[in-house]
């Protein structure tokens, strides 16, 4: 019996370790305290602001991909050159330099990247995350 009772008790204190603990009480509504963005986010917006006022957009799954060309591209891909070289996501291929700002682990598939082709253009993507609302 006494076996019984410690496997028992084994398995209740397993099953508590594995649970997440879950917040008391209602969720709260407010918003978390942001900060300023670094220098860079503003390769982010710019390519972004390209984007939608071209129409440049399409979503895979439930995230929506941005692309951008032109004066935003250039400056994001230039201002990636560092960190990019740091992380090791440059990579030559087809006459083109990609930098993308996680390292490349299979594709470019939902990573945020930018490439310049032998002729000299440029051109990035920036994908958001956007959740299941978007499959709706």
């Amino acid at each position: 019996m006494g076996i019984l009772v410690a496997a028992v008790a084994a398995l209740s204190l397993a099953a508590c370790a594995s649970t997440p603990d879950l917040p008391a009480g209602p969720p709260s509504l407010v918003e978390g305290m942001g900060s300023a963005p670094p220098a860079q986010a503003k390769f982010y917006t710019d390519c972004i602001m390209f984007a939608a006022a071209r129409g440049d957009a399409d979503r895979v799954g439930n995230t929506l991909r941005y692309r951008c060309g032109g004066p935003p591209a250039q400056a994001f891909s230039e201002g990636l050159a560092a960190y990019s070289a740091e992380i090791g996501s440059e990579m030559q291929g087809e006459g083109r330099t990609y930098r993308a700002t996680t390292k490349i682990q299979r594709d470019l598939g939902g990573l945020d990247f930018c490439v310049r082709d032998a002729a000299g253009a440029y051109g990035c993507t920036v994908v958001l995350n956007v959740g299941p609302y978007l499959a709706k």
